[in-house]
């Protein structure tokens, strides 16, 4: 299938739009549309907060009833009705002439359906133009949807020798100003931030979002990710600075009859707890990613200790590393990235460098596990 040139061109400013909605359409993906007429723009969108317009409706919206145009859109039109109508009924009800789309959406309520009903209705429409862009700018969505979990982040910030802490636990700060914003905006990106009691304990974190939508450069407001502990032997106290922060905090524990007996009081500080399944008496850490995933959370960052760190690595859940290395020494008595059991070289884990590039003072490298991992 040949694509012309205004077709790439368009498509890719609809991947542009869909970028605005990347902090802000969660738990739905982010979908940008363009509507055309001739060679002219005469409608353009992006997918807005759950309840708000889909990117269709946005574009159909400015576009109006104008028999012979063409929507470009990053992802398969909706074809069910959810807090808002089909969107494939609206592009039928306009009239359009040609829909061409990026990628098939893999909701099972819509994928293949979508594109099904637009044909059925006489419209002409052209799949995979700039798929590959289009599902990762989605990624955790898809993961979600065919995986039954989230897609992984985990973030670490080190010295050149590769130590994130001192011997004491001393960690503020390693990296720049810049790299911090940085790491705002990954939190932005997240449905949910993953720590550990250790790291709760040590740092008494906030965990909050911290960056303006005009810092994001988006229109729409931007919610605090959800904040979980895990919490084996629920050790969290009520005073933690992570239940004083707005927005919701979810602790992660066994269940025993001491955890049950302690969850009140944390229940009672604003805290949500919920008993996971235990693993070598940890919590089981796929589990609670199916748990997460079940609350439509596309995207999880994990910001805790090597422990912890060590463990999503080790237990193959890691989707994406990131890396913010500081020009700076601990020495080799200050405390590792990970814990991980490798005792021989040719048990390594192997990473693939995606991106690599300097933020402020540091190096921030983006890692992902290559495919044996």
């Amino acid at each position: 299938m040949r694509f012309s040139d205004i077709d790439h061109k368009m498509m890719a400013r609809a991947l542009q739009l869909a970028a605005k909605a990347r902090y802000t359409a969660s738990p739905n993906p982010a979908v940008g549309c363009v509507a055309l007429l001739g060679e002219k723009i005469i409608g353009e969108g992006f997918t807005r907060p759950p309840g708000g317009n889909h990117a269709e409706i946005e574009a159909l919206s400015q576009a109006g009833n104008q028999p012979q145009s063409t929507l470009y859109v990053t992802l398969e039109p909706c074809c069910h009705q959810g807090k808002t109508g089909p969107c494939t009924q609206a592009i039928i009800d306009a009239n359009v002439k040609r829909v061409v789309v990026a990628a098939e959406d893999p909701n099972p309520q819509v994928s293949g359906s979508g594109i099904k009903q637009l044909q059925d209705a006489g419209i002409d429409v052209e799949l995979g133009l700039m798929e590959a862009q289009a599902r990762e700018l989605n990624q955790g969505f898809y993961k979600r949807h065919s995986e039954g979990t989230p897609w992984v982040t985990v973030k670490m910030a080190a010295s050149l020798d590769g130590r994130t802490a001192m011997a004491s636990g001393q960690s503020q700060w390693i990296t720049s100003p810049a790299a911090r914003l940085d790491v705002q905006r990954m939190r932005a990106a997240s449905c949910a931030i993953i720590t550990g009691i250790g790291t709760q304990i040590m740092d008494d974190p906030s965990l909050t979002l911290r960056i303006t939508e005009q810092e994001l450069g988006v229109e729409d407001p931007v919610k605090q990710p959800l904040r979980v502990v895990i919490d084996a032997q629920l050790k969290m106290a009520t005073q933690a600075r992570l239940l004083q922060q707005p927005g919701d905090c979810l602790v992660a524990t066994l269940d025993g009859p001491e955890q049950r007996r302690k969850s009140e009081a944390l229940i009672a500080a604003g805290a949500e707890v919920i008993f996971v399944a235990n693993n070598a008496e940890h919590v089981d850490l796929q589990a609670l990613l199916e748990i997460l995933a079940a609350r439509d959370c596309n995207q999880v960052m994990v910001e805790a200790g090597a422990g912890l760190a060590g463990a999503f690595v080790a237990q193959g859940l890691l989707d994406e590393l990131v890396c913010y290395w500081a020009p700076k020494l601990f020495g080799s008595e200050a405390r590792p990235m990970f814990e991980l059991p490798i005792k021989t070289i040719d048990a390594h884990l192997a990473l693939s460098v995606k991106d690599m590039r300097q933020v402020g003072e540091d190096i921030k490298l983006v890692l992902i596990p290559d495919k044996d991992y």
